[in-house]
């Protein structure tokens, strides 16, 4: 049989003077800022980092939590018990996702609601998604939550699958071409000074000459180009933008930050609030990318468009022009809630299948890549061998 606790109210605490105190550790009872030494402040700063920088961390304290409040432990009871298993019985309370709790409880009991407990414990969307719920609802705002954070984090594998391996094959690219022209050529011109080269050998030639002299911007392609693309990631914007969405590696990009934002999108639509309700709230965590398809998209749905018909007038395809085609006819069904949450699930699936294929192609270009520069250089020194042996006959 399961034990239930009676439901006590939000700003319960078993730990206060008038509770049981030989049930609390010592290291649980709250401390106020105005008492904190320097090394208290200090561990919380940390504390904060790493619970924020620990997305596995707090979602199992989210799944533990929402777990008790299903079965009706009170809000404080459940971080209670939560800060029991995570501080091994108050023997570690310096851990960080215990410090968190405390301070969360801490928070909770000057009458904040836990979407505000947690701000600068974990990232702004989670503290928006589980404000939706406060309180009554709490356990299936964090239920919401899980599954957005799980989704999102269904898309990281892939995508660094389809970023890591193409980088490295360019940077091996660049060091067979430097390989090329600064070892392998100049001993076998030297062995045949003043011979006119001619074909491929010719090029061999002519290119390790380029790479001799300009082996300093040769190197420096690959960090270029790659911070070139971190950097526009999330900050480039306007048409041109729009219309490089439509390759790799924007493309992999525009479908990662669209999953994410349908997932979220969802989950506060189906705990009530209104589209263009849902869309301000979620400007509060955009980069300049997704800020402006939200910002273009509340200009159309504050004259009456519906969040479909919003998104196509963009003209930016977001989150893709099927998603955009989909939300455009169940925006005008009764059940758009229940429609919403199961195409976001859905296109997170299909999305996932999308980014491994574009990994494949893009794996596939920078292996062949490799393998053409390699054969031109094998097929060039032949060449040269040739030419050498009847120069020399």
């Amino acid at each position: 049989m399961k034990r239930r606790l009676k439901q006590q109210p939000q700003n319960y605490n078993r730990f206060t003077e008038g509770g049981d105190e030989d049930d609390a550790p010592v290291a649980r009872k709250p401390s106020t800022i105005s008492n904190m030494s320097l090394l208290d402040r200090l561990s919380e700063g940390y504390a904060r980092i790493m619970c924020r920088m620990s997305g596995e961390s707090r979602l199992r304290v989210y799944r533990k939590l929402m777990s008790l409040l299903k079965n009706r432990f009170s809000l404080m009871d459940s971080l209670d018990r939560v800060f029991d298993i995570i501080s091994n019985n108050g023997k570690n309370p310096g851990e960080p996702m215990a410090m968190a709790i405390s301070a969360w409880s801490r928070s909770l009991r000057n009458g904040d609601p836990f979407s505000v407990a947690i701000k600068g414990w974990a990232p702004s969307r989670e503290a928006l998604m589980l404000s939706t719920g406060d309180v009554s609802h709490l356990d299936e705002a964090l239920e919401n939550l899980i599954k957005v954070t799980e989704g999102s984090a269904k898309m990281i594998a892939p995508m660094v699958n389809a970023t890591m391996y193409p980088a490295f094959l360019s940077i091996m690219v660049v060091m067979i071409i430097y390989g090329v022209g600064a070892f392998l050529v100049p001993p076998m011109a030297e062995a045949a000074p003043g011979l006119r080269w001619t074909g491929m050998a010719s090029d061999l030639v002519v290119f390790s000459t380029f790479v001799q002299e300009n082996w300093v911007f040769i190197f420096s392609i690959p960090p270029v180009a790659f911070f070139v693309i971190w950097f526009t990631l999330p900050r480039w914007k306007g048409k041109s933008r729009a219309w490089f969405d439509r390759m790799p590696p924007w493309s992999l990009y525009r479908i990662f930050v669209g999953v994410s934002w349908l997932l979220t999108f969802s989950a506060l639509v189906k705990a009530g609030t209104p589209v263009s309700k849902a869309m301000r709230a979620l400007r509060a965590d955009a980069n300049p990318y997704l800020l402006e398809r939200i910002d273009r998209s509340l200009v159309y749905i504050n004259n009456g468009d519906n969040i479909g018909d919003a998104l196509l007038k963009t003209g930016y395809d977001f989150p893709d022009p099927e998603i955009v085609g989909d939300l455009r006819i169940y925006s005008e069904l009764d059940n758009f809630q229940e429609a919403l949450n199961k195409m976001a699930n859905e296109w997170l699936e299909e999305s996932v299948k999308q980014i491994e294929q574009k990994a494949a192609i893009l794996n596939t270009v920078a292996i062949l890549s490799v393998v053409a520069i390699v054969g031109w250089a094998v097929m060039g020194t032949f060449e040269m061998q040739d030419q050498i042996s009847r120069a020399i006959a």
